[in-house]
């Protein structure tokens, strides 16, 4: 700095000052200014350049919410979301059991949880029931007693309940992950069906609603004539026999009954596989995967 002083100071041609002196703090802001600038530029440049780092990448730019006079969308809107986005097309699984049927249990532990655990998000999943549901009354019989009744209306209940299970007034109803895995959990134990303790423990392993559920199991309808009211409580009975003629509808008989896209996928009957497609190898999980991922291709 002293250099730079002496050099001016030696040039003829620089006007002279002829103002009045100024005092070294005052000379000293413009210099103060600048630094103060270059800092400012450097700050935005950090601020809105993503910075890679070694093994991790900090983005500083933060999408923030605008109003609509802004001509950006909202917060909580996705303005890349169209209807092809939106609604894929999924693929329809349904599983046709017996709560209390040793081949509805392994149907489920060795093909369909682990085919939705590998391709949950393209599938549409809904497990039936198979009982005899009269049409002139409510009763219905099922094939290992009544305790399988109340098995199938437990587990048709969980996947029927409000969620999340304080909101009654939405549409939303119990996630697939949970009320499958309660299924199965209850269905891996399918002797004590329905004993108390072993629903309440499948229920809290699964965070389904206990109260709820017994809330819904206990509720009569007695006149199967009369269509679901929006405003009537969740009837475990009124489930039970509309999914006991939908089997019955598609003729399907024989717990465990797997239909993939509305067809005939494979059968468990007797501890062993039957009917399976793809020249029987349908019952290997790569093999359903493969299927249900070629239909979801071709439709999405």
């Amino acid at each position: 700095m002293e250099k730079h002083v002496e050099d001016l100071s030696g040039r003829d041609q620089l006007p002279l000052t002829t103002g009045p002196s100024i005092p070294p703090r005052r000379r000293n802001f413009p210099r103060l200014a600048g630094f103060l600038g270059i800092v400012a530029c450097l700050w935005l440049t950090f601020h809105w350049l993503p910075i890679a780092l070694p093994n991790f990448k900090i983005s500083l730019c933060h999408n923030h919410a605008r109003t609509a006079e802004d001509g950006f969308p909202f917060e909580d809107q996705d303005p890349l979301t169209d209807s092809a986005t939106a609604d894929p097309q999924r693929i329809p699984l349904e599983a046709h059991i017996m709560s209390k049927c040793p081949d509805a249990r392994d149907c489920l532990r060795e093909l369909v949880v682990p085919t939705m655990e590998r391709a949950n998000d393209k599938i549409d999943f809904e497990l039936s029931f198979i009982a005899n549901a009269s049409n002139r009354s409510s009763d219905v019989v099922c094939m290992h007693g009544p305790g399988e009744c109340i098995g199938n209306m437990l587990m048709l209940c969980a996947a029927n309940l409000p969620f999340p299970p304080d909101d009654s007034s939405t549409q939303a109803t119990t996630p697939t992950v949970r009320y499958l895995g309660f299924a199965t959990c209850l269905i891996s134990s399918y002797e004590e069906i329905p004993d108390r303790q072993i629903v309440e423990q499948c229920a809290l392993e699964h965070g389904i609603d206990f109260e709820a559920l017994n809330q819904c199991v206990s509720q009569q309808d007695d006149n199967p004539n009369v269509g679901h009211q929006e405003d009537a409580p969740l009837s475990g009975i009124a489930l039970l026999r509309e999914s006991a003629h939908h089997s019955a509808e598609l003729e399907v008989t024989t717990s465990c009954t797997v239909r993939v896209d509305d067809t005939v996928w494979c059968i468990r009957d007797g501890g062993a596989w039957k009917d399976c497609a793809k020249d029987g190898e349908g019952s290997q999980v790569s093999v359903l995967v493969d299927e249900i991922e070629r239909l979801y291709g071709q439709r999405n």
